[in-house]
């Protein structure tokens, strides 16, 4: 790490707002989308870099033929050797430098499969002419320099643009003085390896200023250790908007990617992406570094999301759930007074606090329905509610306490209809009493949640939306064959079809675009 205080200002940007970084890396990653002020801001950076000692070397985005990088390829023999062996195993060809008549050198390609030679200036693709540069630009960076490529993935394959990346590094690893910037769009160049590389990405908003990590705490780095192998190229689409919405696994991402053009909202849904991390728990993560960076991350998850995991942790200490409940405390002080002592409201209700309780409640409500599966009289629904909880409790000790268990409950609390009713005529009274008091906890806790950006599905999971199939309660089997049957229906169905039979769906991704 490297320490430069910056402070700049962009009004028109970011009006009063002052970007301020002190530590930089010997990488810099500059990234967020379009309009952002991204080359702007790394302009003032770089500026007050030559104040510091810094020589500064900006490659633009609209660099065009750089005659610099020709000419140090013709008077560099040692840089000009380098290229030309980079190349060769790139591309299969070699570029060498030829005399015209008028004393000038040109750079010719020979391309040994057809052994033919031809002008590199006139008539080479893009993309050998933007590698060129950017490697000559690299290896030719000397000194106490600070090397700046702007948008260096233009005309490169992404294979390209990850050796440019893996060069980079490399590098950088042997010139520990110098100091380099990349402005990218690109996911191939969010190449980070270690949690301390974090402290290297800035991202770039749209109408506030840019924001990056400070600090870690020993228990954030440990989680980032085990979570960025898992981190692909396809995850990385975050970094690029504020506009990306996390889902647990790819039948959430493709429902709600299939759904995004039926969602109105006052801004729309352009620049919107459906992104799957595979499992509740990498959705914590994700929502830890979104939040870490200042990326403002959406977040839709199952309901068993609840009752355990990071993404819990994560969002029950989140600052805009603890806001929210501080303006409802007034609201609700005497629904509060009706679930805790007087003991524990000498003490913050928190949103973690409430799940706690919720799951107090469920554990009673779940025993008393198991209690009810030997008996014959029950109605239908009841009885499959009973089983299904009944089936949990002789599967895992001290069944209350496991997430499927709870999330089994809750659905029977909050089903529609006439299990309602039916519940109240066959709970004990004492437990019946508790079903609306569960049913005002819920909402007020999915409130919550949804504060910190956290959607959760009310019925359980993505599953219990579809329209082909009867999905009642969890754990759900032969998901991927229920999976294909609604995404055949949802791609041939009409738009009023699809409007009214997945309303809710939209209603809750409708929730998540809104800003």
């Amino acid at each position: 790490m490297v320490k430069i205080p910056v402070k700049v200002k962009l009004p028109f940007l970011w009006g009063r707002a002052v970007f301020s970084k002190s530590e930089w890396s010997h990488i810099n990653l500059v990234v967020g989308p379009n309009g952002s002020g991204k080359t702007l801001l790394v302009d003032a950076i770089s500026n007050q870099f030559a104040k510091a000692g810094y020589s500064i070397k900006f490659l633009r985005a609209d660099r065009g033929s750089d005659s610099e990088s020709i000419s140090i390829l013709q008077e560099n023999e040692a840089i000009r050797e380098k290229v030309q062996t980079v190349l060769s195993s790139m591309f299969g060809k070699t570029i060498v430098f030829k005399m015209t008549e008028d004393g000038a050198y040109i750079p010719v390609v020979e391309n040994r499969a057809w052994n033919v030679e031809y002008n590199l200036q006139e008539v080479e693709c893009h993309g050998l002419k933007e590698i060129i540069t950017l490697l000559v630009a690299l290896y030719a960076n000397t000194g106490n320099t600070c090397l700046v490529f702007d948008e260096p993935e233009l005309h490169l394959h992404p294979q390209f643009q990850q050796f440019f990346a893996e060069e980079l590094r490399r590098v950088s690893s042997r010139h520990p003085k110098r100091i380099y910037f990349v402005i990218t769009h690109s996911p191939f160049f969010i190449d980070l390896r270690f949690p301390d590389e974090l402290f290297g990405v800035i991202v770039c908003h749209t109408n506030r200023e840019p924001t990056h990590i400070e600090s870690l705490g020993k228990k954030d780095a440990e989680l980032f250790r085990r979570f960025l192998p898992r981190f692909n190229t396809y995850h990385k689409q975050f970094f690029f908007s504020d506009n990306q919405i996390f889902v647990e696994g790819y039948t959430d991402q493709q429902m709600f990617a299939s759904l995004l053009p039926y969602v109105h909202t006052e801004r729309g849904v352009a620049g919107t992406g459906i992104i799957d991390v595979g499992g509740k728990d990498e959705l914590g993560v994700f929502c830890k570094v979104c939040s870490l960076l200042g990326t403002d991350s959406r977040i839709i998850t199952d309901l068993d999301s609840l009752f355990g995991g990071k993404l819990r942790d994560v969002f029950c200490a989140d600052e805009r759930a603890e806001l929210w409940l501080e303006k409802q405390e007034e609201k609700q002080r005497p629904f509060y007074e009706k679930i805790f002592t007087s003991r524990e409201l000498n003490h913050k209700v928190t949103l973690e606090k409430l799940v706690l309780r919720l799951e107090r409640f469920l554990a009673v409500f779940g025993r008393e329905l198991c209690n009810l599966h030997a008996r014959n009289d029950l109605p239908p629904e009841i009885a499959l509610l009973s089983e299904c909880l009944y089936s949990l409790d002789q599967k895992h000790i001290h069944s209350e306490n496991i997430d499927t268990f709870k999330t089994v409950s809750l659905q029977g609390v909050m089903a529609e209809g006439d299990l309602q009713v039916q519940l109240e005529k066959y709970l004990p009274e004492q437990t019946a009493e508790t079903l609306p008091i569960i049913r005002n906890l819920f909402a007020i806790v999915v409130a919550g949640a949804a504060a910190a950006s956290v959607y959760i599905l009310p019925r359980g999971c993505i599953e219990h939306y579809y329209r082909r199939s009867d999905v009642r309660y969890m754990p759900v089997s032969s998901k991927d064959r229920l999976f294909h049957a609604e995404r055949e229906y949802l791609l041939t169905a009409d738009e009023a079809d699809v409007r009214r039979e997945y309303a809710e769906l939209i209603s809750i991704l409708e929730s998540a675009c809104a800003r």
